[in-house]
């Protein structure tokens, strides 16, 4: 039999760990602190960040070196680094990164991640490494736009974003699109025209 002081003191402990929880831990739709893409050597090739905890590009650029050496050997998917968790994935030669606060749900971010890749993976037709991703620098940008804004999740699901960007690609003024671009474009509109 247990001392009821002792019990009293014990709930008394628990009600308040559980009060001081809940103030640190109000709930936010801002769950992305930063979403980054690294190459082999940890060098950045994409990084956009939604809050001030790296307010500076000389303190960003150390978490991102440390982030990598903790990471690029590792199998894990999940990491605790400096009071925040991060989420990764590897192709090839590149490391994608959805870093949220440590007490972030890790399968929110994972759901980031995932989309992230596998939208990228279409865009990219599955050829998801370095020299294909700086030569659609453009896409990658619409497509973290469409996921993240400003550290909310706006979309999870790959099909959507990779439909949204080809939308906003389309609407690049005539002057800004290659010779491709405009051929492909005429193409279209003739076989529309014959098909009416």
């Amino acid at each position: 039999m247990t001392c009821p002081l002792r019990s009293r003191s014990l709930l008394a402990s628990l009600l308040t760990r559980k009060k001081m929880d809940s103030s640190i831990l109000e709930p936010s739709l801002y769950t992305v602190k930063a979403v980054l893409i690294l190459d082999n050597d940890g060098d950045r090739l994409y990084a956009k960040y939604y809050d001030d905890t790296y307010p500076t590009a000389k303190e960003q650029k150390a978490f991102e070196k440390n982030i990598f050496n903790k990471t690029h050997r590792t199998d894990s998917e999940i990491a605790l680094l400096e009071g925040l968790t991060v989420v990764y994935k590897s192709n090839i030669d590149l490391f994608f990164y959805v870093i949220g606060s440590s007490h972030e749900n890790e399968l929110m971010l994972m759901a980031v991640l995932n989309c992230l890749f596998d939208s990228l993976s279409q865009m990219l037709r599955k050829n998801v490494e370095r020299r294909a991703l700086l030569e659609n620098m453009e896409g990658l940008f619409l497509a973290v736009d469409e996921i993240v804004d400003g550290g909310v999740i706006l979309e999870s699901d790959p099909q959507q974003v990779v439909h949204r960007v080809a939308l906003r690609g389309d609407d690049v003024p005539l002057t800004e699109q290659t010779v491709t671009q405009v051929l492909q474009s005429a193409k279209e509109q003739i076989k529309w025209s014959l098909l009416r």
